[in-house]
């Protein structure tokens, strides 16, 4: 594919979101009479700013994200366990508000990298798919259709893996939610996640149709490898003058 001017800044927008959102996790609030993680207002950036790299670079450039992504939360949470098991200074009287913010529990960070990293993906393959086959037209159907599948895939694995399956597994009783509460929140922060999607369509009609335009590109993953660990082979397609 050509070279790009905006690809980077997408990237970085992208991969701050999901820092931010790891970030802020810990703090709660209340929305209509539930109680929410505010870290769920900056978590769907994610998804909207996934369907934009996959509708405007196509699937392979948003593979290379996803992953990269990936890595950067993994690399971060590793940083944040050695700086809170780090001995505290006589002098450091934060601790406990330090581990509160940073020190999130071990089985939450690797069910949300899991989560994260197979709802991405199945984000990124139904909207490329969608796309041939709607042959460029009708964006809302794939934005919000991918993000449909891609939310759902994610809340269904992290929840119950967060709450119930990893704790369960090494005997951490105190982990371990109700099987009620789990369900509850995952479809409560599922639709909550998906509708924030749909508010923002407006936004990523004008952010796709101004990118299309800026970067001359408009990619269509016609003979697409889309296997996620296979970084070769691709054979995406830019129609002459196709844009949203």
């Amino acid at each position: 594919m050509k070279a790009t001017r905006y690809l980077d800044l997408l990237t970085a927008v992208f991969i701050t979101a999901l820092l931010v959102s790891n970030l802020v996790a810990a703090k709660t609030t209340v929305l209509m009479g539930y109680t929410i993680g505010v870290g769920i207002f900056v978590f769907p950036v994610s998804y909207i700013f996934g369907d934009i790299l996959t509708e405007v670079y196509g699937y392979k450039a948003s593979r290379r994200v996803i992953w990269l992504g990936f890595a950067s939360v993994g690399l971060a949470a590793a940083i944040f366990q050695l700086c809170v098991r780090a001995t505290p200074a006589p002098g450091f009287a934060n601790q406990a508000a330090f581990e509160t913010i940073l020190g999130q529990s071990p089985y939450v960070l690797i069910a949300s990298m899991i989560a994260y990293f197979i709802g991405e993906f199945c984000n990124s393959f139904i909207l490329a798919k969608m796309k041939v086959m709607t042959r460029g037209k009708h964006l809302w159907t794939r934005t919000v259709g991918s993000t449909i599948v891609g939310e759902a895939v994610d809340s269904v694995i992290f929840y119950p893996l967060a709450f119930l399956v990893l704790p369960s597994l090494v005997g951490f009783a105190a982990g371990v939610w109700p099987v009620e509460d789990v369900i509850a929140v995952c479809i409560n922060n599922y639709f909550l996640k998906v509708g924030i999607e749909v508010l923002a369509t407006p936004v990523t009609y004008l952010l796709v149709g101004a990118l299309k335009r800026a970067e001359g590109v408009d990619v269509f993953d016609t003979n697409t490898n889309f296997n996620p660990f296979q970084f070769s082979g691709d054979a995406a397609e830019t129609p002459p003058g196709q844009h949203t």
